[in-house]
């Protein structure tokens, strides 16, 4: 691995180290980039010691031919898995090959992960890119500023919000797979009041979700259809007193295969995601007091109905529902410290309907009551940040009461120091928790005696901007130790059950380094990153358990302004072997997915100073690979669209 590293690293600066004269649309990550997510307050990065990627407005606009699972597939560090399966499929997040469920989902900020799931996780098909202003990205623990989920990191969604004058645009797309979407936005201010509004539409006939082993190409196209809106008001009373209130709605409703290799005629979904929240916020002399609460609810319905295969009659109705309420204080204490205090309450419940019935087979429906599913989690958090001139320290804690499990509470201490205003030098040593989910607690597998997963995490890593605004290379190498990890257990022998338990440790680590440059008019970047895990049970048993998760993975891109008007771009991504679970076997067996290549190319052109034009052209070498084992995945794909402003 290491090897390979270092053959990495050196062919990536003899690269990069050639002399361009020319400037990209985006700018560079510098240290003096201002990021909100790492502290719950606005600090640059030269005044913190993590990790963070920020996917911008301009990266995003360039992206509308992708979904959100595809775009967060093009980050160092991170695997969506299934993100290239058939449109609407449901996706695994995989953040430095931490499980899914141990990446927290921020919506502007206050937590959105599904109560009604099975792991917490939540489904990032629900958003559409064309109403997110930017994406923050806090790569290791944030469970001391965020609590429970933010063991690998956080993933904060910023959605359109207002700014300047009233402006509106509309945006059209069409491409593969006979897929169109249309948008609509109006952003800005009326005198007191910010308004965003956004609206969309995404209709794709897709193509057969499950590999159809007969080679007749007789199974179904499996479609997807989303409407999607989002509302931001702020309404400022004074300049020192603000009250917010957002509300985002996503309907999705597509097609579904019986299983891997399996068509089905009848099986669809039918799932909305609600989120809303108000708050206020008030400017102190030398801070900031923010109140939010917030409503996340996920309906999930799926219906099978005869005739299919196996004459299989299934009904899902999932209902998971999460009040947040939160109270954060960002105070200055003179020059050299800052401080961020809070408080926050989360209520979540779930109530759930499963009834799975074949011909000679009718045990009954399996129902999770939501005065029976639910728990509470009650905190307080502090976190002191010291800034001297070339030192700088972030030291936490946080204690949290689950009314299930009792107490629970996590620390950082992360220390950093910046040479030369160009050389940041960091470290973190931190715990995080992952209370286990309701299903995990109460379904008819569940466990009422899990313990929470605990993880004690370790980074240390450099920035070095070695030509200021042009020119920056980053590594952190990172260690995870989790005890009492949670796993499903099915027993072999009489009496055969099947549950959840915890088991002993999850041990992982690995490596990420990212080199960037900027000029006038081009911009390039290459990216490596390794990781490695293993899991120990009660018995001591070890087993390579991160399936579906590549050991290495690596990737490039460049942009180049081929006029004033006229820009192109490049993304490449590499994917390695990854091991898998086949369940067509008793016990399952355990494959290799081989490793392949990923390029997309995309063209944006400015036609008139109102209206864009852009296309996009993916998978260019039309690889035939396979990310979900008896899935298909989408050959070389296109998409076009059309984007107009007005005021």
């Amino acid at each position: 691995m290491k090897k390979n590293y270092f053959k990495f690293l050196a062919t990536s600066v003899a690269g990069c180290l050639i002399h361009f004269t020319i400037q990209a649309q985006d700018t560079v990550k510098t240290l003096n980039d201002v990021v909100v997510t790492a502290s719950r307050s606005p600090k640059k990065l030269s005044d913190i010691g993590r990790v963070v990627t920020v996917i911008s407005q301009e990266q995003i606009s360039r992206s509308q031919g992708k979904s959100l699972p595809q775009l967060l597939n093009t980050i160092p560090g991170i695997t969506f898995s299934g993100a290239q399966n058939a449109p609407g499929i449901a996706t695994s997040l995989y953040l430095r090959g931490a499980s899914t469920g141990n990446t927290l989902i921020l919506i502007d900020g206050f937590p959105a992960n599904n109560a009604g799931s099975i792991d917490g996780s939540y489904d990032l098909n629900a958003f559409p890119l064309d109403q997110i202003e930017r994406i923050e990205i806090l790569k290791g623990s944030g469970s001391t500023l965020y609590g429970s989920d933010a063991v690998a990191g956080v993933i904060n969604i910023i959605t359109k919000h207002s700014k300047g004058n009233l402006i509106g645009n509309v945006q059209a797309t069409g491409g593969s797979y006979a897929t169109f979407g249309e948008s609509a936005g109006l952003n800005g201010k009326v005198k007191n009041t910010g308004i965003a509004i956004n609206l969309s539409n995404t209709d794709s006939r897709g193509f057969a979700a499950a590999t159809d082993t007969t080679g007749n190409g007789s199974f179904n196209k499996d479609g997807f259809h989303q409407q999607s809106a989002s509302v931001n008001i702020d309404q400022y009373l004074s300049s020192k007193v603000s009250l917010n209130g957002n509300f985002q709605i996503s309907h999705n409703t597509g097609d579904l295969p019986f299983d891997a290799f399996t068509d089905d005629i009848n099986y669809n979904y039918n799932n909305t995601f609600l989120f809303g929240g108000i708050g206020a916020k008030i400017h102190l002399p030398k801070g900031l007091l923010n109140f939010k609460v917030t409503q996340n609810t996920v309906h999930y319905n799926f219906k099978n109905l005869p005739p299919d295969n196996d004459e299989t009659h299934q009904v899902t109705k999932n209902i998971g529902r999460i009040t947040n309420a939160e109270l954060v204080l960002n105070q200055g204490l003179g020059k050299y410290f800052d401080i961020t205090s809070g408080a926050g309450y989360k209520y979540s419940n779930t109530s759930q309907y499963s009834l799975y019935e074949q011909t000679g087979y009718n045990p009954g429906p399996s129902i999770i009551d939501k005065d029976t599913a639910n728990n509470n989690i009650a905190s307080v958090y502090t976190s002191l940040f010291f800034k001297s001139e070339i030192f700088h320290m972030e030291l936490g804690g946080r204690y949290n009461h689950h009314s299930q499990f009792g107490d629970k509470f996590t620390y950082t201490i992360n220390p950093s120091i910046l040479l030369a205003d160009q050389f940041k030098i960091f470290g973190t040593i931190a715990s995080a928790f992952k209370a286990p989910s309701i299903y995990q607690l109460s379904s008819q597998y569940g466990n009422s005696k899990l313990k929470p997963e605990y993880t004690h995490s370790y980074e240390a890593g450099f920035d070095w901007e070695i030509v200021k605004n042009t020119f920056t290379f980053n590594t952190v190498f990172y260690k995870r130790n989790t005890q009492d990890v949670i796993y499903f257990y099915s027993q072999s022998v009489s009496p055969y059950a099947s549950f959840y338990k915890n088991g002993n440790s999850q041990k992982d680590k690995g490596l990420e380094a990212e080199l960037k440059y900027n000029a006038e008019k081009l911009s390039a970047s290459a990216w490596y990153a390794y990781v490695t895990g293993q899991q120990t049970d009660e018995k001591s048993v070890k087993t390579n358990n991160l399936y579906r998760r590549p050991k290495t993975t690596f990737g490039a891109n460049v942009n180049y302004q081929l006029t004033a008007d006229l820009l192109a771009g490049i993304n490449y991504k590499y994917t390695g072997n990854r091991a898998e679970q086949n369940f067509a076997t008793y016990p399952a067996s355990i494959v290799t997915l081989k490793h392949y290549h990923l390029v997309d190319l995309h063209v944006q052109l400015k036609a008139t100073a109102n209206l864009n034009f852009f296309g996009d052209l993916n998978n260019v070498l039309d690889q035939k690979y396979t990310d979900w084992l008896g899935y298909n995945t989408r050959g070389i794909n296109f998409m076009l669209g059309a984007n107009y402003q007005f005021k």
